[in-house]
């Protein structure tokens, strides 16, 4: 094969050479390599270039300090691997520190391990195929990159051209090695798994939604063309300066009870960056004190990049120990973020601190000589009743504000008039800037700044950087968002309803303390509509069944939006009373909860629902784990910014909304989470319009893809796939598919007839022994699966339920009982089919396929008489062919697992038949008469070593042996047997770990092998040939031999 798994390894160390990479082979320094560099394979780190770099980075340092930091690296006394990984990486990036004595001193240092100034004093390694052992057998992962002898990155790679395996089995591989050989990870930035086409990068402890890509080289808008992902992201990542400034710069360690570990994804890396040279030229007031906005779309880790940007510009010497003040128009937006960096308070090397009044404010940062990490909102900015503006706190030039969601007006500098006072007042970004006159500002943002928005770009300037919903989306940061109205109508004259909508667009963008009398009393009147009991009860009941059903295909959370706090409760009330048992007065239990916030004046039907930040903590605890039975939340205001619950797959919204509160509420449903899809917006109160204006903005700010779509495309594709579907089944009588007992009988008809497909009608000549009919409807389920999951709640589709139960129910029997090959990343992407197939009419049933059409449960060990004989006279044909090559293929490649010669005899005799089946060369009666004299002979070549009393590594050497006839004729099988029993115990002798990769070992064996052949005269004319058939078959049980 023109590309196999070892070329794109080659590929890669090429790549690596071009970076200036040095390049060792694995076998070449391993214990017993001609050139070693570990003493044992536990050892994982390469002493001598680690020694090495210790001594140039610390030549102050005596050599028992340099010992004592070496002992302490090779110890990683942490426990768990998490731990010791987070021990190490700060050992790494900050030195170890250690004490010595001079002088009858003692004295604390720190020993460095890697140079971060001086980025070609490092010594840059990669090294292919390198054993480790640890605590099962010998694991060896493709690729590992050291620097200093210390391994950072770990690549796992899968042939490309092969069909069958894709960058999920690399995954799989990686997770096998943290398990077994868990001493490579301790010291580890990321891993890296490719199948070349596909390549994806992850922390220790990511998932695989977590493994993400890396899309660009030097910087974001550097992206190759026509190139390898692999190359992109080897290129992008791997190159020297870009490494070591992410491994400094870009790690976090997060989470209490279970600790995780968070690196930047490409589009982090490169903002930040981008960020923090605009940070610099800001504070040298060489642009006006604008750093940018920073557009990176909801979900896709805001949060993190501004943590990320905050600890570089702490500790860049440029920036002299800047203050760093957070600000936020949220309360819970506010305290979401402190927390956040709060949790990270070793990359800040400096404790955050929330002000928490305007008093503090002015305390905190009055005249503050220098650092700091400080949260506050915005409004606290105000200036006091006697204040016409507000005082300057300091006029340092090292200080940097970032605003969250920073085109809200709150931050505007526009001037208005109290008609109350006749005072001028202004946005509260003119009262900031009066703060802190010299400071620079960074905006995040999740939406665009609106086009005639001057405000935001007069006290940030423009885009630093940009990353837009095609982007997340692409890349798997953000799941798409489809929109579905189900308008609960407001009982209400339309004059009425008319004359309310004018006044409420005041308000609902930002609940300005400034709006007028009129319009909060209309904004009342819009309360009261959408708060009455009759519609309450309608809202309430299509809720229950719409969530309900949702969870049928996706299991998930959901958010409800209510208009009023009132309204919030009274919504919960009529949720309870239709389902009781999902109330419960324990803060610890129950399915639904209302958050919100309260006062003192509250009555007693609020106040019943009033929690304490302590309480809301905890429930919010509660609704980020998808294993909690909290599935429900009603909010007004709460939790709409900055709060992520990735489980969360549908946002109900019943409140008016607009711009960018909208924009932030909706991408509540778009984070990543396991299989889901894509997350669903209800609307009930009408917030169409808005959302069409904010996808006009969003496309006029050059923004990529839609910040929603509807769920009527979502069930046009549902249809569209059905259609398909009953194409493929087209001339098989499935009718009466309603009725289980019914749906039993015709399951078996229409898997047999899926089996049947003639290749002519889905595609070109069949090479392959996949069944092209079963391949194209398996992917036809899997789209229909994925769509239902999104719009299974359209009136449009909503009575297909059943057919489309019945249609997966037919995908998941083929999938189980035939061998076509799906990809791993495919069915990961057949959402939710498994929770589907629960709860559909077949869940009992469809398991035991066999009995259902008129055989045993085969053992596939056996394949014996009696069942190949209940095969022939099956009555589905189709069918009988692709169960009988599943069995005999999955027992041949076992076999195969040993028994080399007969793998590749009874696997190409296998194939031969199928293709010609496929092709329909041959007649369906023809190939299964085929097969199953295929399986008898097969049962023969297995029973035979039980015959001449070999065991099963003897039997593998005599089946070697006797592919050749003139052996077999003169030498005959008591020769033969001694011979393969020789040669068994000879070869296990003289056999080492990874002996089929060293060439020395391998000739001294094929020696052995000639000596013992010519002994027993085997016939000179075939001896090179049994050689190498021998050699084959000692590699292939190589791993049963070595400890």
């Amino acid at each position: 094969m023109l590309i196999n798994e070892d070329t794109l390894e080659q590929a890669t160390l090429q790549w690596f050479s071009d970076l200036g990479y040095e390049y060792v082979c694995g076998y070449d320094i391993q214990p017993d390599g001609p050139s070693p560099e570990r003493e044992s394979y536990h050892q994982v780190l390469l002493n001598e270039r680690v020694q090495k770099s210790m001594r140039e980075f610390n030549s102050h340092l005596p050599a028992q300090a340099l010992e004592q930091a070496f002992d302490l690296l090779i110890e990683r006394t942490a426990q768990g691997l998490v731990n010791r990984n987070e021990q190490v990486y700060y050992w790494l990036r900050d030195g170890i520190p250690v004490e010595y004595s001079k002088d009858d001193e003692v004295i604390g240092d720190k020993v460095r391990l890697i140079d971060f100034e001086s980025i070609d004093a490092n010594d840059f390694l990669v090294v292919n195929q390198f054993k480790v052992k640890d605590l099962a057998k010998p694991r060896k992962p493709d690729i590992v990159l050291f620097v200093n002898g210390i391994p950072l990155v770990v690549i796992e790679l899968k042939n490309p051209a092969d069909a069958d395996t894709d960058v999920w089995k690399a995954f799989d591989q990686i997770e096998t090695y943290k398990d077994q050989i868990p001493s490579l990870f301790e010291t580890t930035l990321a891993n890296i798994i490719s199948d070349g086409l596909e390549a994806l990068i992850g922390s220790l402890t990511a998932s695989k939604e977590r493994y993400m890509p890396w899309r660009v080289v030097r910087d974001e808008n550097d992206i190759p063309k026509g190139q390898w992902a692999l190359e992109t992201l080897i290129k992008g990542f791997c190159d020297k300066h870009r490494l070591l400034e992410f491994f400094r710069n870009y790690v976090l360690y997060l989470g209490k009870e279970n600790r995780f570990k968070v690196i930047a994804a490409y589009h982090q890396f490169h903002g930040v960056r981008a960020a923090v040279r605009n940070a610099l030229l800001a504070v040298n007031h060489k642009n006006d004190g604008k750093v940018g906005v920073f557009w990176h779309t909801q979900g896709s880790g805001k949060s993190f990049s501004a943590l990320f940007f905050s600890a570089i510009t702490m500790t860049h010497p440029e920036m002299c120990n800047p203050t760093i003040l957070v600000v936020t128009d949220r309360n819970d937006l506010d305290g979401q973020l402190y927390q956040d960096f709060a949790a990270a308070e070793k990359i800040l090397r400096e404790k955050p601190v929330q002000i928490d009044s305007r008093d503090e404010v002015k305390a905190k940062l009055m005249n503050r000589p220098s650092g700091g990490v400080f949260f506050t909102t915005i409004q606290k900015f105000a200036p006091s009743a006697d204040e016409n503006t507000y005082p300057v706190l300091s006029d340092r030039k090292n200080i940097i504000v970032i605003t969250d969601e920073s085109h809200r007006s709150q931050y505007g500098l526009r001037a208005t008039l109290d008609p109350k006072t006749g005072k001028i007042k202004y946005g509260y970004a003119k009262y900031l800037r009066d703060a802190f006159p010299n400071a620079s500002f960074l905006g995040f943002t999740g939406t665009p700044i609106d086009q005639v928005d001057k405000d935001t770009r007069a006290v940030f300037g423009d885009y630093v950087s940009i990353y837009d919903i095609e982007d997340a989306v692409k890349d798997g940061a953000t799941v798409p968002l489809y929109y579905e109205s189900r308008i609960i109508e407001l009982d209400a004259d339309e004059d009425v309803l008319k004359s309310i909508d004018e006044e409420v667009e005041s308000i609902i963008d930002d609940d300005d303390v400034n709006v007028s009398n009129r319009a909060k009393s209309k904004w009342a009147a819009l309360e009261a509509l959408a708060s009455a009991a009759p519609r309450i009860e309608k809202l309430a009941a299509d809720f229950v069944e719409h969530f309900e059903s949702r969870c049928e295909k996706l299991d998930g959370k959901a958010m409800i939006v209510g208009i009023s706090r009132n309204a919030c409760v009274d919504l919960y009330d009529a949720i309870t009373k239709l389902r009781p048992e999902w109330h419960s007065d324990d803060l610890n239990s129950g399915a639904i909860k209302v958050i919100m916030t309260s006062s003192a004046q509250d009555g007693a039907k609020l106040a019943k629902h009033s929690t304490s930040k302590t309480e809301k903590d905890t429930l919010a605890k509660r609704f980020k784990d998808p294993e909690d039975p909290l599935r429900i939340v009603i909010v007004r205001d709460m939790w709409l910014t900055g709060f992520d619950s990735p489980s969360v797959h549908t946002l109900y919204i019943d409140k008016p909304m607009k711009g960018a509160n909208l924009m932030q509420a909706i991408a509540r449903a778009n984070r990543v989470f396991k299989d889901k899809p894509g997350g669903l917006v209800v609307d009930y109160i009408g917030i169409a319009n808005e959302l069409k204006e904010a996808l006009m903005n969003y496309t006029k700010s050059d923004g990529k893809g839609k910040p929603v779509v509807d769920t009527a495309e979502a069930a046009q594709k549902l249809l569209e796939t059905v259609e398909l579907a009953r194409e493929m089944l087209h001339g098989c009588d499935y009718s009466g598919f309603e009725d289980p007992k019914i749906a039993m009988k015709v399951l078996p008809l229409a898997m047999d007839h899926i089996c049947g497909v003639d290749p002519g009608e889905v595609g070109a000549e069949v090479r392959t022994t996949d069944n092209p009919g079963v391949k194209q409807y398996l992917d036809i389920v899997a789209a229909m699966s994925k769509a239902q999951a999104l719009a299974g709640e359209h009136e449009d589709v909503l009575h297909l339920k059943p057919e489309i139960a019945f249609f997966q129910a037919v995908g998941s029997m083929l999938k189980k009982f035939t061998n076509t090959k799906k990809k791993v990343s495919d069915e990961n992407r057949d959402h939710a089919l498994k929770q589907l197939l629960s709860q559909s009419v077949y869940a009992g049933d469809v398991i035991d396929i066999y009995s259902k059409i008129g055989i045993e449960n085969p053992d596939i060990s056996i394949l014996d008489e009696r069942f190949l004989d209940e095969v022939a006279h099956l009555e589905q044909k189709n069918l009988a062919v692709e169960l009988l090559e599943k069995l005999l293929a999955d027992k041949i490649k076992a076999r195969g697992k040993l028994f080399v010669a007969q793998e590749k005899k009874y696997s190409e005799l296998l194939e031969q038949s199928i293709i010609k089946y496929r092709n329909r060369s041959i007649e369906t009666a023809q190939v299964i008469e085929e097969m199953i004299e295929l399986a008898k002979k097969f049962n023969d070549a297995i029973a035979k070593g039980d015959e001449l009393g070999l065991n099963d590594d003897e039997y593998a050497f005599y089946d070697a042996l006797e592919k050749n006839e003139a052996a077999v004729r003169e030498l005959g099988d008591k020769t033969l047997k001694k011979i393969a029993c020789e040669l068994t115990a000879l070869l296990k002798k003289e056999s080492r770990v990874d002996f089929s990769k060293k060439d020395n070992i391998q000739a001294k064996m094929r020696k052995s092998i000639k000596r013992l052949l010519r002994k027993y005269k085997y016939p000179p004319d075939g001896q090179l040939e049994a050689v190498e058939r021998v050699m084959q078959q000692a590699v292939a049980i190589e791993d049963n031999w070595v400890e």
